[in-house]
């Protein structure tokens, strides 16, 4: 029988599925053990079929508790997903960190979380979020413009990414869900997620965070798994760092730049080192790192002639900022 069936049995959490599928004939043993759950078995396969075929048909694919791909960050959960439903990669395990704070975060806030993923980016770190507005967004954002992996973990199914403005963003990362196809987000589902970022990542970095914040969910969490916590410091006076601000009390590790992060977690990748680029090379970049394009869409977002913009790309693949790709096409590096 089909492991996610019991799955997504209710009543069967992750400690039940696991001594069913160890015993002999799972499907004898749930019924022996289980009969109220096995009374809604039919059900369920006919749900686990519908899984099954939606998956296939968005790209993604279902890891389950028994199965050797399920990630071991996860697995040791005190109460563990019964299954993930994966659109992407997951992060490597042991580098990756996760950027939370905020969905009303401060102009310097987003602008200092998304420079901070880009360069921890750029290091070779995965960097995890939960998708959210405010500072995840930025943290999302960051970590595409540094040429990285970024995951994005949902507190609803891969089939209804929230908010929905950040549809096309998710387009462009990993996408993580413990939700079946179909669940729309709920208030009670994002602490669930929160775990699930803490479980993913070596370390939770909080930017910007009141004291009411779902970023403190997450830290604590990681705090409770053994993971490092570290923060930015805000003003005293500033709501929305007082939780920031209480964990460094707390003692967590402030951090002020990647290069603190990248040299208290121990790895050695570095920032690439800022390049100075002219008013008209800062705004085509801009737009680089917005997506691929070609020459002549460039110079007409930009209102300037072709053959400058031609110019102004050769000098930004000079800058190691630019690249040519195929079809005539040009990104950011």
């Amino acid at each position: 029988m089909d492991p996610l069936a019991l799955a997504l049995l209710p009543g069967v959490g992750p400690k039940r599925l696991l001594e069913l599928l160890a015993a002999e004939d799972p499907l004898v043993a749930l019924r022996e053990r289980f009969p109220q759950a096995a009374a809604g078995l039919s059900q369920a396969e006919e749900r686990a079929r519908g899984e099954r075929e939606r998956a296939e048909a968005l790209g993604v694919r279902l890891l389950g508790l028994w199965e050797e791909g399920f990630p071991e960050g996860l697995r040791r959960l005190p109460q563990p997903p019964t299954h993930l439903y994966l659109k992407g990669e997951l992060p490597e395990e042991g580098k990756a960190v996760a950027l939370v704070g905020t969905r009303r975060a401060s102009p310097w806030a987003l602008a200092f979380a998304r420079r901070l993923a880009r360069e921890l980016a750029e290091a070779g770190l995965g960097v995890v979020s939960g998708l959210a507005r405010g500072i995840d967004r930025e943290a999302h954002l960051g970590a595409l413009e540094g040429g990285g992996r970024t995951l994005g973990v949902l507190g609803s199914a891969l089939d209804r990414v929230y908010p929905p403005e950040h549809r096309p963003l998710a387009g462009r990362m990993d996408l993580l869900s413990e939700f079946p196809f179909g669940t729309e987000p709920k208030p009670e589902f994002f602490p669930r997620r929160n775990r699930l970022i803490a479980g993913l990542v070596r370390a939770v970095i909080v930017v910007e965070a009141p004291l009411a914040s779902g970023a403190l969910i997450t830290a604590r969490y990681a705090l409770e798994l053994g993971k490092e916590v570290l923060a930015v410091p805000g003003r005293p006076t500033d709501q929305g760092s007082l939780g920031a601000n209480r964990l460094i009390q707390d003692g967590a590790y402030p951090v002020l730049s990647a290069e603190d992060v990248l040299s208290y977690l121990g790895f050695s990748g570095k920032p690439k080192e800022a390049v100075a680029l002219s008013g008209e090379e800062e705004r085509l970049y801009a737009l680089l790192r917005q997506g691929e394009a070609l020459p002549e869409d460039l110079a007409q977002a930009l209102g300037l002639p072709p053959e400058r913009v031609l110019s102004l790309l050769t000098l930004l693949e000079l800058k190691g900022l630019a690249q040519a790709l195929p079809g005539g096409r040009y990104g950011a590096t």
